[in-house]
């Protein structure tokens, strides 16, 4: 399946849910307390983050999607600090205060990388569902994808009327389901239980294919649209009303810290369905953002850039056609964990085989190559009138096609020096007769400790020759 990442920007998305206040203390751990036998643990820095439902929201709004976040908490210091990071991190934050209602805290401490302990800070929040519902149907817009985050503190205690309001708007609802009773979320647009929470629902099985069999019932039964099983080792499971039952393998590495993945899925899913991708490629979006964010220490989130470089790592998608905004992100990722980036440039026009030779050359020098394409007017400028052969959207497009090629990206300008500047590769390639101080951008490359590399071209290989061959009918 092709894949590719979607612009999340124009999407809109309403969250609501369980808010909570997530702290971690970090530290090591080398002895046992006399007290009791217990670690000790030296904490040595504390990090807050948005938990809870937040965290989906927050998931959202590092996607690009404007997103806007209703909640109840108290009126605390910790509803306040809960605020403070939803406004940094994107969100909209619409939080109902309560000064009886604590704001929801939770406190886990790690040592070496290993959670040791975790303390719980809360009550029951069934008192304010109702609030809660009002809200919610009153910032949803119609049409809206909206996002329901239950985490079983009841917030969401009366959801099955917030479902018929938001229904009523033609809104479409994805749901985090928590309890044995899904009766409760019938009508929704997309339920995304994982594999224990669905068994004890539907109940055991012995084959794949009985899985299959009991999903597709439960989606039935409760009028969805989709139904998606997340399966920890087995990756997830979607099936839907109008297509076959589509299973993801899990990515191969390494699970460090399963939380907060499946508020990640549910939010790569709802902003890649709202971005308008079909039932397949959103699930494997989803699947690629969990099979990330389970690799890092607590709640964490996914942002474009890094869904791109994981496409492109794994050789399926995420190459080709990028921003200099995107591709300034792609390629700082890239460089901590330690990768070398090669850069070149040029017109690219009529791409033959001593272009391949010359970009499969420049690829070996790193481990990405980015090749900057001089748009259409520029070739014009440095080729004359009749040039380019090819218009631009199809030279990136070839480009983007070599297995030599990483990431492709246009420039209007008459040199790349600026991009060049902007994107700091390790090194610069050129090809042909030019001397290092006659490259346009070797000398920001060389103040920053890079390396320029002029290339030969392969002999009796040029456009030009190409053109006049064939205008003179001996091509």
């Amino acid at each position: 399946m092709s894949l590719s990442v979607p612009d999340y920007s124009s999407t809109r998305i309403l969250v609501a849910g369980d808010a909570m206040l997530d702290e971690y203390w970090f530290g090591d751990t080398a002895r046992i307390s006399p007290e009791a036998p217990v670690p000790v643990v030296h904490a040595a820095s504390r990090e807050q983050r948005a938990g809870g439902a937040a965290n989906v929201a927050v998931n959202l709004a590092a996607l690009g999607a404007q997103t806007r976040f209703v909640g109840a908490v108290g009126d605390d210091a910790a509803g306040a600090t809960l605020a403070e990071l939803l406004r940094r991190e994107g969100v909209e934050p619409k939080l109902l205060q309560y000064p009886s209602v604590p704001t929801i805290h939770k406190l886990r401490v790690l040592a070496r990388n290993q959670q040791l302990i975790r303390l719980d800070a809360e009550r029951d929040l069934r008192e304010v569902a109702a609030d809660v519902n009002r809200a919610v149907s009153e910032q949803a817009e119609p049409g809206q994808f909206v996002v329901l985050s239950d985490y079983g503190k009841g917030t969401l205690a009366s959801v099955e009327g917030l479902i018929d309001s938001l229904g009523s708007k033609a809104c479409k609802v994805l749901i985090d389901p928590k309890g044995r009773d899904f009766g409760r979320y019938r009508h929704a647009f997309c339920l995304t239980p994982n594999q224990s929470e669905f068994a004890a629902v539907a109940g055991s099985w012995s084959s794949e294919a009985e899985f299959i069999d009991k999903a597709t019932a439960l989606r039935s039964e409760l009028d969805l649209e989709y139904l998606l099983v997340t399966r920890s080792e087995r990756g997830m499971t979607l099936v839907g009303r109008d297509i076959e039952p589509i299973s993801l393998a899990a990515e191969a590495r390494e699970v460090f810290d399963v939380t907060g993945a499946g508020d990640t899925v549910i939010a790569t899913l709802a902003a890649s369905f709202a971005a308008g991708c079909d039932s397949a490629s959103a699930a494997a979006l989803a699947n690629l953002a969990a099979s990330l964010v389970v690799a890092r220490i607590g709640v964490s989130r996914v942002t474009p850039s890094e869904l791109k470089t994981a496409l492109h790592r794994r050789g399926f998608g995420g190459r080709g056609l990028v921003s200099a905004e995107e591709l300034t992100g792609i390629l700082e990722e890239a460089r901590q964990r330690g990768s070398r980036i090669v850069m070149t440039n040029g017109c690219f026009d009529i791409l033959h085989a001593g272009h391949v030779s010359y970009l499969e050359e420049a690829r070996s020098l790193g481990d990405q190559l980015v090749v900057a394409v001089n748009d259409d007017a520029s070739v014009s400028r440095l080729k004359g009138p009749e040039r380019p052969i090819t218009p631009l959207e199809d030279r990136m497009a070839v480009l983007s096609g070599l297995a030599a090629v990483d990431w492709v990206i246009p420039f209007s300008e008459d040199t790349p020096a600026a991009l060049i500047e902007r994107l700091r590769p390790d090194v610069l390639v050129k090809g042909g007769d030019w001397r290092v101080d006659q490259i346009a951008g070797a000398d920001s490359v060389l103040a920053r400790g890079g390396e320029v590399r002029v290339l030969e071209f392969k002999p009796g290989r040029s456009t030009t020759g190409l053109i006049e061959a064939i205008r003179s009918g001996q091509a």
